[in-house]
């Protein structure tokens, strides 16, 4: 268990990088941050590996060669983020936000997609090839998606209608409205 609290490994990563990192890494046992708020800061460098980050806020922070590794993100928001070169792989992003954000050369290796929102995200260049669950994420027309080789074999990025937008049949819109 971490000898710091959730603030001063906040204040800790805003002064030093390199030395939140040695903490994290001498501490061994999965630091919580979870509920922090990161929003609107410029992190490099971090390595947030196998920590705890559900229910955290990254919105409009850039973020630049962080490792998110084997970390829980379900429920994170990354809204309006700049996340370019970060490593996902491992990561649970069950219901994790990443609207609006630009996403871009980021490792998504066995990272469980199953929730995530891409609502209107630029994911250019970033690998989900092997990626679990991407069918089950949320992304509109206005999301651009990689190409085809950086997508799972069934993933079909064209096909926008996802299950919050389903309908039973006597809910969908009628053709012959009087």
């Amino acid at each position: 268990m971490s000898t710091l609290t959730k603030d001063e490994l906040v204040a800790l990563l805003k002064e030093s990088v390199e030395q939140f990192n040695e903490h994290v890494k001498e501490d061994g046992s999965g630091v919580d941050l979870s509920e922090c708020d990161f929003s609107h800061l410029d992190i490099e460098g971090a390595d947030f590996t196998g920590c705890d980050l559900n229910d955290c806020v990254f919105t409009e922070a850039t973020l630049c060669n962080v490792s998110f590794a084997d970390t829980d993100l379900s429920s994170t928001n990354f809204t309006r983020a700049s996340v370019i070169e970060c490593d996902f792989s491992g990561a649970i992003l069950n219901g994790t936000d990443f609207s609006y954000s630009k996403v871009d050369y980021c490792n998504f290796t066995d990272a469980d997609m199953a929730g995530a929102v891409f609502m209107s995200c630029e994911l250019l260049n970033s690998d989900f090839s092997s990626s679990a669950n991407l069918s089950a994420c949320r992304f509109d027309e206005d999301t651009q998606w990689p190409d085809s080789d950086l997508l799972p074999d069934d993933f079909d990025a064209a096909y926008v209608t996802d299950l919050s937008s389903m309908q039973d049949e006597e809910d969908a819109p009628a053709d012959d409205i009087y």
